[in-house]
């Protein structure tokens, strides 16, 4: 009998805990000063100017929070909500409320930051895999970043 409590124990306890999220970070260095930089990527909704793969952003605001609607290229829409803002630090943060990415509870961060030189952008979040796989849902997240990052570089000289 104490054979069949053991597994029957281990499988709610893995059934019980929570998914770990996920997280995917990627960086650029960009020869030119942070202000720079910033002015390129600052606004919430300026990702239109610099991101390959947005057709246009639309700025609104709800609860006094900003947001934006962007349209992708190729179709689809994503709904994303400014958490935080921090010109002087040059970074902010933002969630994806609703779109169509393999992705849920998505939390965003994107900096500049001096690096010699020029700046260093770096690009982060956390979510959990929706209707995907983990490595599928990272590899997506993944390149969007990059794409992001190389835009960044070419915009901001």
């Amino acid at each position: 009998m104490m054979r069949l409590v053991v597994p029957a124990v281990a499988l709610v306890t893995t059934t019980l805990t929570p998914a770990l999220a996920l997280e995917v970070t990627k960086s650029a260095t960009i020869a030119a000063p942070p202000e720079t930089v910033w002015k390129t990527i600052g606004e919430f909704c300026g990702i239109g100017q610099w991101h390959p793969a947005i057709e246009k952003c639309a700025l609104s605001e709800k609860g006094g929070k900003a947001h934006r609607t962007l349209s992708l290229k190729g179709g689809g829409e994503l709904l994303e909500e400014q958490q935080s803002r921090d010109d002087k630090g040059h970074s902010y943060s933002y969630t994806i409320l609703q779109g169509p990415l393999p992705v849920e509870n998505y939390k965003s961060k994107i900096a500049v930051t001096k690096d010699g030189q020029g700046s260093k952008v770096t690009w982060s979040g956390d979510f959990k895999a929706k209707g995907a796989p983990d490595a599928k849902a990272e590899e997506v997240i993944g390149g969007i970043y990059e794409a992001g990052l190389k835009g960044i570089s070419e915009k901001a000289k």
